[in-house]
């Protein structure tokens, strides 16, 4: 076990429940704050904001910390937390770990007098995180396609680390699939993998998908795009907000676009939380400033 004794959770979902449990199944004293309307196992302590801080070696703040970048991301809280002056003056010579910084960041100059690190950039959460984002995608399709799976004809936009996973997950579901990509390396292992390869930049002079699955955090599918491709399709955008569709001309058009947010913490926060609360660990053992 590592060398501190208490962690203190201020705020965040059903992942941020999952991890304050399975710290203190680990041994340590852990106090959660912003988090008045959840439910936890015996050993982790509610308190208020300021008993948090100031009874923890280490705060942990929620993924992403900030959806409006004014208030902490805090659904189970009874009231809304603003990310204020004297909010970060109280975390001053605290060790801090956040999901997205640069949103908690944009909140307040005096961020940059807090030690503060950010979760989400790591490789190995993003790694391990892919595979139940995957699965919720999957669970997504599963519900909202009047199809099956099975046979179906499947794009994947993006072969970053979800977009790996996903696409085998649906190969061995026995999916038609497509993967999308700008680098022509990429595109070679695509192909090499087994799937259909095009080129990100010509998804607009394709069509026929039953299902795409976007990960591309920029506007991939825009109006002229989805005039062009999307037809009867049920896209589901994996990209952090606000996505790579135009929403709008989805809507327009016609076309059944679900925005997926979050997904390890609404389909698997347990595991979520479990990878959050290893990849802390292993932060706090390498010393990141």
């Amino acid at each position: 076990m590592i060398s501190i004794n208490t962690f203190g959770v201020i705020g965040g979902d059903k992942r941020q429940i999952a991890m304050a449990q399975s710290f203190a199944e680990d041994g340590y004293t852990v106090y959660a704050a912003g988090m008045e309307q959840a439910s936890f196992s015996p050993g982790v302590q509610k308190a208020s904001l300021e008993e948090t801080i100031q009874n923890s070696d280490f705060v942990i703040l929620p993924l992403p910390a900030t959806v409006d970048k004014k208030t902490l991301n805090a659904p189970f809280s009874k009231e809304k937390i603003p990310l204020d002056e004297k909010f970060v003056q109280q975390l001053e010579h605290k060790k801090v770990f956040c999901g997205m910084l640069p949103r908690l960041l944009s909140t307040s100059d005096l961020w940059n007098r807090i030690d503060v690190s950010d979760y989400f950039e790591r490789e190995e959460f993003t790694v391990k995180n892919a595979v139940p984002t995957s699965e919720g995608a999957i669970e997504i399709a599963m519900k909202e396609y009047p199809g099956t799976i099975n046979g179906s004809e499947c794009l994947v936009a993006g072969f970053g680390r979800i977009g790996k996973v996903l696409s085998r997950m649906l190969q061995g579901l026995g999916a038609k699939v497509t993967v999308s990509a700008r680098k022509p390396q990429d595109l070679a292992w695509i192909q090499l993998e087994g799937y259909q390869a095009i080129s990100t930049k010509k998804l607009g002079e394709t069509r026929g998908y039953d299902i795409i699955f976007n990960t591309i955090p920029a506007l991939v599918f825009d109006a002229r795009t989805l005039a062009r491709m999307a037809g009867k399709s049920l896209i589901i955008d994996l990209a952090s907000a606000p996505g790579g569709v135009d929403w709008e001309a989805a809507q327009r058009q016609g076309i059944r676009a679900i925005q997926a947010l979050s997904l390890p913490g609404k389909v698997a926060p347990k595991a979520a939380g479990e990878i959050i609360k290893t990849t802390i660990y292993h932060m706090i053992e390498e010393g990141v400033q």
